[in-house]
């Protein structure tokens, strides 16, 4: 070698001389010195051994710089047989000064490793394993049976002598059978794989990897047929599909992903458990000390299962939509039916002569509420009737008023009407001290503005959800979609929460199922939309024809927040779809937003039913909506563990109830000035030093002690447990509040000697039930991104419902009919009071 590369020069140098003369001289000096130097390499040139081996035999040999062996082995593969190759190295020796190098040469593929392996963790840690275990890759071969060799070369640069054994074997049970559970053991230098080639009639297949140990942690990956095969802590995650795990693993895989109708189960044994949730080892005093992993061996079981065919896509999709689509069917049989009720009515009242009196039919009203029993669940009365009622009532304080007069007030132009007209007056700001501050309100004392004026103010609700509802839902579907392409480009199934054991895929996305179960949401919020638009049109004709039930009776009609609650409900199930794409840690605001949305409206419409006149604007209340969800993304990104971020949170919690309590109190005839402290210390004095008096407005003092009780306790229990998961709890004290409002009013309204009617009463019942149901379901927790992916999928169950839908996908389904019953409830649970004059409805 050496003589050669003498000759090149000289050769070279002979070539140039064409060009520029060069002294013979030189070039002795230069072939000499050459000389000499190979003689000198000569001199410690490796002895090189080749052995030819077997299989299943264990060599015993000693490696030094000195020498070199290769070991060489020849099998025959067959192009209908995979037959896997196993290599096992122990290194004897301790204190090595070199590494022992092992390259195992083959047709198509090379594979090296030293011995002790460093394999690292976090923050540089070194780990050193002296025994290592490695799969060959096998390529395919094109014919049905040939003789393939391959070599390994053993050599070091230690002078010591280092002794090793080498054993090479065949693995017999290297092909993976579906439905046939596998056992091995794994350990971060004897990494495991395997080969699975699809059937005929399967295109899809889940793979489970389960342990009955917690840690150590573990990877399993999904890899194409290909060499090399990627199986280190340090590079398993360059290709294929992979996720970590404690003691489940699934990975849903596509024959469509595999040209060669096959791919490789690799499972890896981590160095260190923190990406499991597990503890975090001591930092190492010196970078480069090496630190003892111990035993992280790993017992593994590994079964194939086939993924549920189209039938069951098929017939999960119309069960779905059955589902929802009975509601319609059902709506649609009972409109029917109530129409036909009211035609009878009416051909009942065209038989009874218009001057007789409800007496001369033998029926005799015994209070104000029974003409809702006459009309049966609110129908309309007959005009007469109720015209003798009225004209022996002095409604609101003012003197009696004709039909005529009730037409031609709705009938003038809104242009010259405003909604603060009022407030511009001091006399009549005035009297609103004074109709808002007495012990008993009636419904007629807060419906005094405008009806007009009203309902465009609550139709505001409705059209300002739809514009939030654009410009959040955009954006949303815009970013889940980009999730989902990161998923599928990087093979990182670390990044999204699905239940991996009940996650069907079609097309790009990966759980089909979880987004198909929340279609009730938004099918049952377009019927309830429906619902409302059918009682919105039946009220206005009401009023186009002067209808006095519908211009005095009765809860005042404003639709424009059942509009706005249907759209939320509409809008709920297409962000809880969006979040379910790739449900994590960063994007779950997506699927609370609109669920406080809807408990915020909810409230809003309680209190609105009996106090139209003073309830929050849209503007107003959409702007402390923002302020939680605000307040909800900060918990999420800063509120774990955060202190300061909780006491902070828990001061405005119990600011904001103690505001929201005293405008409720005094029904916003109140001012937040300069003067609020003096005035706290006037009413402390006379009503509770200077003589002992009780509240004036009882049942609303009651309500405001048990919301500040309530809201007080959520905020002491935030502040002392700090859970992690802050959306749920921002979310849990929003549905509180709501319950308990929700609660009183029922009790207020039978207090107040009303009913509910059948109708009402049955939705209720069923509603708690379902709602019930969905909570159970709720709170299986088939996953969370509280903890580390492989800790969720702990979690992970099987399908329960046809072979596609799990409790999660059950909790959408009963929890988008539990939200549908209930608006209907607050939609029906007044229509007892259809006949009823405002001035005998209590406002509470």
């Amino acid at each position: 070698m050496v003589l050669r590369s003498c000759w090149k020069s000289r050769h070279k140098t002979s070539r140039g001389a064409a060009v520029r003369p060069v002294l013979p001289a030189a070039l002795l000096w230069f072939c000499v010195t050459r000389l000499a130097c190979a003689g000198g390499a000569l001199a410690e040139t490796n002895i090189v051994v080749q052995k030819e081996a077997e299989f299943d035999v264990t060599y015993n040999d000693t490696a030094t710089s000195e020498n070199q062996t290769i070991y060489a082995f020849n099998h025959t593969v067959s192009r209908n047989k995979s037959e896997g190759v196993r290599v096992s190295v122990d290194v004897l020796s301790r204190g090595l000064e070199s590494p022992i190098l092992f390259v195992v040469r083959q047709k198509q593929a090379v594979l090296s490793f030293q011995i002790p392996l460093i394999l690292r963790g976090l923050y540089q840690r070194k780990y050193p394993y002296n025994h290592v275990g490695r799969t060959l890759c096998q390529p395919p071969t094109l014919v049905a049976s040939e003789t393939q060799y391959f070599f390994v070369d053993v050599s070091t640069l230690s002078s010591q002598g280092t002794n090793y054994q080498l054993r090479v074997s065949r693995v017999e049970s290297f092909t993976l059978h579906t439905d046939k559970k596998f056992s091995f053991t794994a350990s971060p230098s004897q990494p495991q794989y395997f080969k699975y080639v699809f059937p005929d009639g399967v295109d899809t297949v889940i793979v489970k990897v389960n342990s009955d140990m917690t840690f150590p942690c573990s990877v399993m990956s999904i890899q194409d047929i290909q060499c090399p095969v990627y199986d280190l802590d340090n590079n398993v995650a360059f290709i294929g599909m992979y996720q970590t795990m404690t003691k489940k693993g699934a990975i849903t895989v596509q024959r469509k992903d595999f040209p060669s109708n096959s791919f490789y189960v690799v499972v890896v044994v981590k160095t260190e458990d923190e990406a499991c949730g597990g503890p975090l080892r001591f930092y190492p005093l010196r970078p480069d000390v090496l630190i003892d992993a111990g035993n992280r061996s790993k017992d593994i079981d590994v079964i194939v299962t086939p993924a549920i065919k189209l039938e069951v896509y098929v017939m999960g999709m119309l069960f779905c939509l059955g589902i929802f689509l009975s509601f319609y069917l059902l709506t649609f049989l009972m409109a029917c039916l109530e129409n036909k009720r009211l035609c009878r009515m009416k051909r009942r009242e065209c038989l009874i002569p218009a001057d007789v009196s409800p007496a001369e039919t033998g029926k005799i009203p015994a209070s104000p509420y029974e003409y809702g029993s006459l009309a049966d669940n609110g129908s309309t009365l007959s005009s007469e009737a109720v015209t003798d009622s009225a004209t022996s009532t002095d409604i609101y304080g003012y003197a009696e008023r004709s039909l005529d007069s009730v037409g031609r007030s709705r009938l003038e132009s809104l242009s010259s009407v405003e909604e603060d007209d009022y407030d511009t007056l001091d006399d009549i700001d005035s009297d609103k001290n004074i109709v808002r501050t007495k012990k008993f309100l009636y419904v007629a004392d807060l419906s005094r503005k405008d009806k007009r004026i009203l309902s465009k103010k609550y139709q505001i609700y409705f059209w300002n959800i739809a514009t939030i509802a654009v410009f959040y839902a955009l954006p949303v579907v815009q970013l889940v979609i980009t999730y989902q392409t990161v998923v599928n480009v990087t093979g990182n199934q670390d990044i999204c929460y699905y239940n991996f054991l009940c996650a069907h895929p079609m097309g790009a996305l990966s759980a089909f199922n979880n987004i198909l179960s929340n279609l009730g949401y938004v099918l049952l919020g377009l019927l309830f939309l429906l619902i409302v638009l059918k009682r919105d049109v039946i009220h206005q004709r009401a009023l186009l024809r002067n209808d006095l039930n519908a211009l005095e009776c009765g809860i005042p009609k404003h639709f424009g927040l059942y509009y706005a609650m249907g759209t939320a409900l509409m809008m709920e199930g297409l962000l809880s779809a969006c979040y379910h794409v790739c449900p994590n840690y960063t994007n779950f605001q997506f699927d609370t937003s609109f669920m406080y949305m809807i408990a915020g409206l909810c409230m809003l419409k309680l209190y609105q039913k009996r106090h139209p006149d003073i309830n929050a604007s849209a503007y107003t209340a959409y702007a402390c909506l923002a302020g939680v969800i605000f307040f909800s993304v900060l918990g999420v990104v800063f509120g774990k563990g955060n202190n300061v971020f909780w006491i902070v949170f828990s001061v405005i919690h119990i600011l904001a109830t103690m505001l929201l309590s005293t405008q409720l109190y005094y029904m916003g005839r109140w001012r937040l000035d300069s003067g609020i402290l003096r005035r706290i210390v006037n009413v402390i004095y006379t009503d509770c030093i200077r003589q002992c008096s009780g509240p004036m407005y009882i049942d609303r003092m009651v309500l405001l002690v048990m919301g500040n009780i309530v809201n007080w306790s959520l905020a002491a229990y935030g502040l002392i447990e700090r859970p992690n998961d802050f959306a749920s709890y921002l979310l849990a004290i929003a549905i509180c509040n709501l319950l308990l409002y929700f609660a009183f009013y029922i009790i207020m309204k039978l207090r107040s000697g009303e009913r509910i009617q059948c109708l009402p009463l049955v939705i209720i019942l069923f509603t708690a039930v379902v709602w019930g149901l969905a909570l159970y379901f709720f709170f299986q927790g088939l996953s969370t991104w509280q903890k580390t992916p492989a800790e969720s999928r702990e979690h992970n169950r099987d399908c329960i419902l046809l072979q596609f839908f799990d409790d999660h996908d059950i909790w959408h389904f009963l929890s988008s009919i539990a939200m549908f019953g209930s608006f209907l409830v607050l939609l029906t649970m007044d229509d007892d009071l259809d006949t009823v004059q405002r001035d005998k409805i209590f406002a509470f």
